[in-house]
């Protein structure tokens, strides 16, 4: 690569006539310059493009290591290709070949009265109207997302409108895998159903707490984080890439979530937390509506939070870009950490049989305690006092009615 000489003595301004005379989109370069010791040194400044790729002299340029090189004609094309993705959003161009009779109108109905639940507003425009005011619809052609979102069997249309979940019993793929499902429609049954598949095949543990009285269920993995992450995959994917799907991998004590097309244009692993960008601005605008997402933007932070407000404190989830492809990595709690039957501190064996009769009976009286326990009506009384003294038990009526419960 051949660039322009530049004196010691040339100005600022020549140095960015230069640069802007060889480029192509030009460039415009902050340069400042200063003296140290013997040597003029100047310093040029340019902004990452959002018009890339920028040409020299004609020609576009690829860094290799600490070597520039020609770019060659396949990785030019792929530049031009993506460039024009960020252009052109997939969810926003027509459905080739749909009619408004591909519409499953049922569901629209559905969205409408979810809406009205979760707004308290009624929708009083006409179906197709508020198809069109939702940007599914455009001059009586069914757009792509409103294929994805409201078609009958969107996978006609857009066959890559798929999500296949994988189970293998191990840790790897070198385990011959347990069961492979696939999962089509409309993205509302989409989501649905894969959550509702997952959260049926993790591990929950049932146990009890030092204190409390019901027992707490704690699951494997959190299961916002499930849901939110598949939401992420439906809604952020690049539809553009046919022959493509969703694929989620079910290990032992972890889940991968693969989707297609990488991560959008100045999206990185580490900025996503803090930096925004949809590539498919009406599908994330249709799901927040009825809340499938909660808050636009903020998907991420609300993961992170939910595994840190899991009570076993799994690893944080991982993020990765590999190939063009997302992969998201939700890690597993050790269910072993939880011990079956946490003792309830300073409980007889009495006491600890009386919980079990009141979580099957719902109460217990005196007379029912000296029966169980073979005690003495005083003993009895003794110890349901400790009970409703710690806060295990509630004393309810008086006289000979009276009775106790679990305390909630």
């Amino acid at each position: 690569m051949q660039y322009a000489p530049v004196s010691r003595f040339s100005s600022d301004e020549r140095v960015t006539d230069i640069i802007i005379d060889n480029s192509d989109p030009k460039i415009y370069p902050e340069i400042t310059s200063a003296v140290i010791g013997a040597k003029h040194i100047i310093v040029i400044r340019v902004n990452e493009s959002h018009d890339k790729p920028h040409l020299y002299q004609g020609r576009a340029f690829i860094r290799v290591g600490k070597n520039t090189k020609p770019m060659s004609r396949n990785e030019y094309e792929r530049l031009l290709i993506k460039r024009s993705r960020t252009d052109i959003r997939y969810d926003k161009e027509e459905c080739a070949g749909a009619k408004l009779k591909d519409i499953d109108w049922p569901k629209v109905k559905w969205f409408k009265s979810v809406y009205k639940d979760i707004s308290g507003k009624d929708v009083s425009s006409s179906d197709q109207k508020l198809l069109e005011g939702l940007g599914c619809v455009r001059n009586s052609r069914v757009l792509n997302s409103g294929m994805l979102l409201f078609g009958k069997e969107p996978d006609k249309f857009i066959p890559q409108n798929q999500v296949t979940i994988v189970r293998y019993p191990g840790e790897n793929i070198a385990d011959r895998y347990l069961d492979i499902k696939d999962f089509y429609g409309n993205l509302f049954d989409l989501i649905d159903k894969a959550d509702e598949y997952i959260k049926e095949h993790i591990q929950i543990s049932s146990h009890l707490v030092p204190g409390k009285i019901p027992r707490e269920e704690v699951p494997e993995y959190p299961l916002y984080a499930i849901r939110e992450l598949i939401v992420n995959a439906v809604a952020h994917r690049d539809y553009f890439i046919s022959g493509s799907r969703i694929i989620i991998k079910m290990f032992k004590g972890r889940i991968e979530y693969s989707s297609p097309g990488g991560l959008p244009e100045g999206i990185t692993p580490k900025n996503m937390i803090n930096k925004q960008s949809s590539r498919n601005p009406t599908l994330v605008k249709v799901l927040n509506r009825v809340k499938y997402i909660e808050a636009i933007g903020d998907g991420i932070n609300r993961i992170h939070d939910a595994v840190k407000d899991h009570p076993l404190k799994p690893k944080m989830p991982v993020f990765d870009d590999v190939g063009g492809t997302v992969i998201v990595t939700l890690f597993g709690a050790d269910l072993n950490k939880i011990e079956k039957e946490e003792p309830m501190p300073g409980l007889n064996e009495r006491q600890k049989k009386t919980l079990n009769y009141i979580r099957e009976k719902g109460k217990i009286f005196n007379r029912e305690y000296q029966e169980i326990n073979a005690t003495t009506k005083i003993t009895a009384a003794r110890d349901l006092a400790s009970l409703v003294v710690k806060k295990i038990c509630k004393k309810v009526g008086k006289g000979r009615g009276t009775y106790y419960v679990l305390f909630q």
